[in-house]
């Protein structure tokens, strides 16, 4: 009897926690965080995770969505491709996440596409790419080449320079995006020789690649920066530069001890934020630029307000692994905070967490007052946002230089530079 009893009372603890575990999953939602926190890539990706769990506190301490608290669900894609995919599928099959905000490499974001376009599912992706791509499972809230590469070009030829040398890592953003900045410099009157880092061309003689390449990783930049000086000798020479992750800090150091600067041939890079400058010799680099669609630096109260909120919110949190000191805001992560408040406002629009119907709600036209100004969805599933062109402090933050407002984000461009 009393062994009946105890039965009776374990199926009774069994049917109360699973009523329980019912009732938490009806008061949540889950959201996928998908990126690597691990691999030469997570000196730029673990800043995004940290950001989109400090945007999760804030609007959850707000009543959530659709009243249901954000329960993220964070994996590490490691800076491997193909495992990249596998976590994608994880946290649609079996984790069942209404978004996934993650990614920053291109190449990351091609090996999870085909599984978000199976699953109808959808990823926000934060992080400056070559565009030539419009899949109806992506939000993309990163800047399309015409809203960093070609601003930061006209930026240059205004200032008279002649010579563009392009230097990139050996994945598809960079080709891309240097395959159109040629295409750009040459309708912009840059003759082909004055387009440094070397040309690669088909069977028919059309170049198929245009720049100099180095795989993730690569440390050794002296042969490199020696040709980039020689190149720069006339004195009217600038890099462009879409190397990513930490083989940034190789090829400054290289570029800094060669004895290049700002004032004989300067560099903007696409790939190095306020974030990265954190483990670079920023002193060094003084006067090089960047182009974003953010800069710490902007003088705005909507600003000064996410900067702050995110700094108290490092001070308390107690998610394990994250870095508290010496941390900075960065385009890529403001980037990840306004796509996680459109996907509020878009599932709030719907009524839904239904992928379809917040789709809808995000080509219909949402705006939201972010940290670097205003930014609206557009029908092709990009943003029209602010570009800011900075030059680097000593502090390794950036002195903005010039801004074009409102500049609509359009992927396709190959062809279009007559």
């Amino acid at each position: 009897m009393i062994k009946h009893i105890s039965s009776l009372l374990g199926a009774g603890a069994l049917a109360l926690g699973a009523s329980l575990g019912s009732a938490r999953a009806a008061d949540t939602v889950k959201v996928g965080v998908l990126h690597s926190l691990s691999g030469t890539m997570a000196i730029s990706e673990t800043s995004l995770r940290d950001i989109l769990l400090f945007t999760f506190d804030e609007i959850n301490a707000k009543g959530g969505v659709l009243g249901k608290k954000i329960e993220p669900v964070v994996v590490d894609g490691a800076s491997n491709w193909p495992l990249f995919a596998e976590k994608a599928k994880q946290l649609l099959e079996q984790d069942k996440v209404a978004v996934t905000f993650g990614c920053w490499t291109s190449v990351s974001r091609k090996s999870v596409l085909p599984v978000y376009e199976k699953n109808n599912g959808l990823l926000f992706y934060p992080v400056q790419y070559e565009g030539e791509e419009e899949s109806q499972n992506v939000a993309y809230t990163a800047e399309a080449v015409n809203q960093q590469a070609t601003p930061a070009v006209d930026y240059y030829l205004a200032e008279g320079k002649k010579k563009f040398y392009l230097l990139g890592s050996d994945y598809v953003y960079p080709q891309t995006t240097n395959l159109v900045l040629l295409e750009y410099l040459l309708s912009k009157g840059v003759k082909l020789e004055n387009i440094g880092g070397g040309f690669r061309r088909d069977g028919a003689g059309k170049i198929i690649s245009a720049g100099k390449y180095t795989p993730f990783g690569h440390t050794d930049y002296q042969q490199i920066v020696a040709e980039i000086k020689q190149f720069a000798a006339s004195g009217d020479a600038c890099v462009i530069s879409t190397l990513n992750g930490d083989t940034n800090v190789p090829f400054f150091k290289e570029y800094a001890a060669s004895g290049l600067t700002a004032e004989t041939c300067p560099v903007v890079s696409f790939s190095i934020s306020e974030d990265e400058f954190r483990g670079l010799p920023a002193k060094q680099l003084v006067g090089q630029l960047g182009c974003w669609t953010y800069f710490q630096s902007i003088d705005t109260p909507a600003n000064k307000k996410f900067v702050a909120d995110f700094q108290a919110w490092l001070k308390k949190t107690t998610v394990p692994g994250i870095v508290k000191e010496g941390r900075v805001t960065c385009s890529p992560m403001v980037l990840s905070y306004v796509g996680v408040y459109l996907w509020k406002a878009a599932v709030e629009k719907a009524g839904s967490f239904d992928v379809d119907k917040v789709r809808a709600a995000w080509k219909s036209g949402l705006s939201f007052n972010g940290p670097g100004g205003k930014v609206t969805t557009q029908p092709n599933m990009h943003l029209t946002k602010n570009v800011f062109i900075g030059e680097t402090k000593a502090d390794g933050q950036f002195k903005i230089v010039k801004t074009f407002n409102n500049v609509y984000g359009e992927p396709w461009l190959k062809g279009k530079f007559k």
